[in-house]
């Protein structure tokens, strides 16, 4: 969006797209209680920052080598084949961590107390 938002080609936003999308490739999805507060809040930021990066170098005539319809057709593949406890189960990463168990246990106990992301 900010690639055409800037006033850039079709071809441009295909390479940001296939760029950004690279970038997060095979990022897990372990929310801690279950919750999409920690990591997730913070991840957001990143996939901010890495659209607003990718939009410069596709403005600036950087261009992804892998096409953006081959880097989707992956992710998909990257998608399917990742293991269970990493797809928003709360079963594996940082949700199964010590703290992470504590803070599971603790909503667990007091759902209306909210903890820090």
């Amino acid at each position: 969006a900010l690639v055409a938002l800037r006033g850039g080609t079709g071809e441009q936003i295909g390479h940001a797209v296939a760029m950004a999308l690279k970038n997060l490739m095979g990022l897990i999805c372990d929310p801690v209680a279950g919750l999409v507060e920690v990591p997730c809040v913070k991840r957001n930021v990143i996939g901010a920052v890495n659209a607003v990066s990718v939009a410069d170098m596709a403005m600036a005539g950087i261009t992804s080598r892998i096409p953006v319809d081959e880097v989707i057709d992956a992710m998909g593949e990257v998608g399917r084949r990742m293991p269970v406890e990493f797809r928003e189960t709360a079963l594996g990463g940082l949700a199964v961590t010590p703290t992470g168990t504590a803070i599971q246990e603790h909503m667990r106990k007091s759902p209306e107390v909210a903890y820090d992301s």
